[in-house]
């Protein structure tokens, strides 16, 4: 499971072998270099991201990650309101079929990583446990009460003693399964309050806060993105601005999209916000007309122009299995990063109003506007993660 050899009994490709290899490689790198792991844990919207810890908390064998499991949902089905009226299936089973593999996974790493730094040769994964007393998963996100993002028996299998972070409806729907002893509201990031700091609530560490970006007018709070700031380097800056020795990264986590006067707010970040990773799908999913679900690739685009993220991560995007009366209204727009910046191409070409009828002039302006497209996203790095696989946020 997870990063460990495969088993001799099954045909293993030269390609596997090279994979395998290649992760195995990409592990060692990131715990040299003292960097995150995001994982996708299916082919949809279920993620595990790995925090390095702070140099002063992983002192006398304690683990070398903060696991951030976010918005599970693994395996049987997902129904809202009722199953007649809404329910999907994974159209490909999940890598990670349960919380037990997605612990294996984690402790795999965890032990790669005492390996490499020449600690826990026993194969221990460390003394210090996580916060809940798990001994794996830190803390559950869970980004909206609808249940292929609050998928109940997925986190049933999650240890009572795991703290829940979850949005206001999603916790009151949490807390009424009698499960988990800490279930905590999203607070907002808000322009009145943007010290992510302040989002560290108990029992999270100083050094990690985790918030929510709401769009305005958005009554139901559909187009809202989860926001994870970490310091990883606290307590290590001699800086005497303690402004620049509290500036964090961030991970910005969005499955239907936010918009970008929304996400503006991360410049006006106080310390200073660095994305990271923003995760937004590329489709284009609605309820006919009437409702737009997933904003798809163009609004990320839009989105990414203001956050400068140096990973845009493609999330939600999986073409699931549908039943219910919902599902002979669904409408999804299946968008590829070139058909996003071919959109994007085109509606600048509108809005600056160039002269089609010259069609010398046509070529030189749709030449010069694609490299100023492209210049936007010059340092930007596009990632679609499959089904199980893991990207080291470098």
């Amino acid at each position: 499971m997870g990063f460990e050899a495969p088993a001799e009994s099954k045909q293993i490709s030269e390609d596997e072998l090279q994979l395998h290899s290649e992760l195995q490689t990409s592990i060692d790198d990131a715990v040299s270099l003292h960097r995150p792991i995001l994982h996708h844990l299916n082919a949809d919207s279920s993620w595990l991201l790995q925090i390095p810890r702070p140099a002063s908390a992983v002192k006398h064998g304690g683990r070398l990650y903060f696991n951030i499991l976010i918005d599970p949902w693994l395996k049987g089905p997902q129904s809202d309101v009722a199953s007649w009226f809404s329910q999907q299936w994974h159209a490909i089973d999940s890598k990670f079929g349960s919380i037990a593999e997605v612990k294996e996974l984690a402790q795999e790493i965890e032990k790669r990583g005492g390996d490499t730094r020449g600690r826990h040769k026993s194969g221990k994964t460390g003394s210090q446990k996580a916060l809940g007393g798990d001994g794996t998963i830190d803390v559950v996100v869970v980004s909206h009460e609808f249940t292929d993002h609050c998928h109940k028996d997925t986190l049933l299998e999650v240890h009572p003693d795991v703290p829940i972070i979850a949005t206001k409806k999603a916790a009151e729907l949490i807390s009424s399964w009698s499960h988990f002893r800490t279930v905590l509201v999203t607070p907002a990031f808000t322009g009145a309050s943007p010290d992510w700091r302040e989002t560290s609530l108990e029992p999270l560490p100083t050094w990690i806060g985790i918030s929510r970006i709401v769009t305005s007018k958005d009554k139901l709070y559909y187009h809202s993105a989860i926001l994870i700031s970490f310091n990883s380097s606290a307590g290590q800056s001699q800086s005497s601005d303690s402004n620049i020795s509290d500036a964090a990264e961030a991970v910005i986590y969005t499955p239907h999209g936010t918009t970008a006067s929304s996400l503006s707010i991360i410049q006006e970040a106080s310390p200073p916000l660095s994305v990271l990773a923003f995760l937004h799908g590329l489709h284009d999913v609605a309820i006919s007309s009437a409702k737009q679900l997933n904003l798809g690739g163009h609004n990320g685009l839009a989105a990414q122009r203001v956050l400068k993220a140096k990973y845009w991560v493609g999330t939600h995007d999986e073409q699931k299995r549908g039943g219910g009366l919902v599902s002979f209204f669904l409408r999804r727009k299946i968008v590829s990063l070139s058909d996003a910046l071919e959109e994007e191409r085109k509606r600048r070409k509108h809005l600056q109003g160039e002269n089609e009828d010259n069609e010398d002039n046509e070529t030189t302006g749709s030449n010069e506007l694609s490299k100023q497209i492209l210049n936007d996203f010059e340092n930007a790095r596009f990632a679609e993660l499959a089904n199980g696989e893991s990207r080291v946020l470098v």
